[in-house]
């Protein structure tokens, strides 16, 4: 919970006034309705909303051959998948493959397969119409909606016991319509998975500097950390951002730091390298496994044309997609956080993530950044209703209309991005074709 200096200090975040508010049984209904709302809407956008790619991506592929391969071998042998993985791309002229240590998207793609279809087997996926119609793929697919819907529930209730009922409530409309979001829920691909762990460890984190030795905390927090690590590398980005945010606590005061905290962030990602291990088949063929990633990843064409650029590439991205979101994100960072420690914890967390990532070669790409997409518009809803002061007594009617024109402005761009130009990558050059920047 927050202490009585930080609730003052986000108090202008409420677009009410205690004269204007209605009783408190009526504001309680109110925001209930509001919120059932929103979270109908976010979800029939993510079972409903048209994509324009329809194919399967190099991404998919993989994984649907991973969920197979342990449709046939089961856990106990994973890491025969993991040996074939490592006789492949030991070849000189073998193609970069994403690895099978990104264990937990496909674990969960297979159980849904189990349940939903059996031993249903696989269809013949070069013909267009067994796409939508190959159990493994419908399976994974299935996996990327349920998560994007929970990383927007997710989101919404971090935001809430961060900041308060109606800033959650904004954040919770932003997510439900955020482009990147819809966009990982319509494919069957990692990233938005993967932002789901990622906002767990930093919601639990949080919560365990405000509450230090909650014993469900801490082991959420714990949970957290071991799913994050078997889902993907990627892992490896928030977990310095969250040993970041430990060393900033020191001067900013989230709250404590206690030793089974720390012991928890250490031996977390300790047991998740260790199952990664055994899925591996061996801590050498896991070290091999990432060296030949990362070797043969900067060497891949498609990686070389788009996954380079400036430190700025992920600004330039989000400005492109995102552009009212991260203008009010940045007016939150310049101004807010000062006088705000859930928004400079936040923040903390965006550049701390950040500064590692852009400095990937050959490895920056926008559906990287779903982990940011939380954080961001956590500031954007609190600039927003900064800004809303200014209106005096219009100050309600005109943040809402704000956000009801925000969300729509999202999903306009999510049309024209991945509906109008059927975008499946997004690369920066994919990002300006469609919007006519680069013909």
């Amino acid at each position: 919970m927050l202490s009585t200096e930080e609730e003052h200090s986000i108090s202008h975040l409420k677009p009410e006034t205690p004269a204007e508010a209605p009783s408190t049984g009526r504001k309680s209904v109110a925001w209930m309705v509001m919120v059932a709302c929103v979270a109908v809407f976010g979800i029939c956008l993510r079972l409903w909303l048209p994509v324009g790619f329809h194919g399967m991506g190099f991404d998919e592929a993989l994984y649907r051959v991973y969920l197979l391969g342990l449709d046939h071998t089961g856990l106990v042998e994973y890491d025969g998948i993991s040996q074939a993985f490592l006789q492949d791309q030991r070849k000189p002229d073998s193609m970069c493959k994403l690895p099978p240590t990104r264990f937990l998207y496909v674990y969960c793609g297979w159980l849904w397969k189990r349940a939903a279809f059996g031993d249903a087997p696989p269809l013949d996926v070069k013909q267009p119409d067994n796409v939508v119609r190959d159990p493994a793929l419908v399976s994974l697919h299935r996996i990327s909606i349920l998560f994007s819907i929970l990383s927007f529930f997710l989101a919404g209730a971090a935001a809430w016991r961060l900041l308060g009922q109606v800033p959650g409530l904004v954040i919770f409309a932003f997510m439900a319509v955020a482009p990147l979001q819809l966009h990982m829920g319509g494919h069957a691909l990692i990233d938005g998975f993967f932002a789901f762990w990622a906002i767990l460890v930093l919601w639990s984190l949080w919560e365990n500097l405000r509450q230090p030795n909650h014993g469900g905390w801490l082991t959420l927090y714990g949970i957290a950390l071991v799913l994050m690590v078997v889902t993907k590398e990627n892992a490896f980005f928030v977990f310095v951002a969250v040993m970041a945010l430990l060393a900033l606590n020191r001067w900013a005061r989230f709250g404590t730091v206690s030793p089974r905290l720390l012991l928890i962030t250490v031996g977390g990602p300790l047991v998740g390298v260790g199952i990664l291990v055994f899925l591996a088949g061996g801590l050498s063929n896991l070290i091999e496994i990432y060296h030949l990633l990362v070797t043969k990843a900067e060497h891949l064409d498609y990686a070389i044309l788009t996954g380079d650029g400036p430190w700025y590439r992920y600004l330039v991205d989000e400005m492109v997609l995102s552009p009212i979101i991260l203008c009010l994100a940045i007016g939150a960072g310049l101004h807010l956080v000062r006088k705000n420690k859930p928004l400079l914890f936040l923040t903390g967390f965006i550049v701390f993530t950040y500064a590692i990532m852009c400095q990937v070669r050959h490895g920056m790409n926008l559906r990287y950044g779903t982990i940011w997409d939380f954080p961001l518009r956590a500031l954007a809803g609190a600039q927003l209703a900064d800004l809303s002061v200014l209106l005096g007594r219009w100050r309600r009617v005109g943040f809402v209309a704000a956000v009801v024109a925000i969300c729509g402005y999202e999903l306009w761009q999510y049309r024209a991005f991945f509906v109008a130009d059927g975008l499946y990558e997004i690369p920066t050059a994919s990002l300006l074709r469609a919007v006519d920047i680069l013909k």
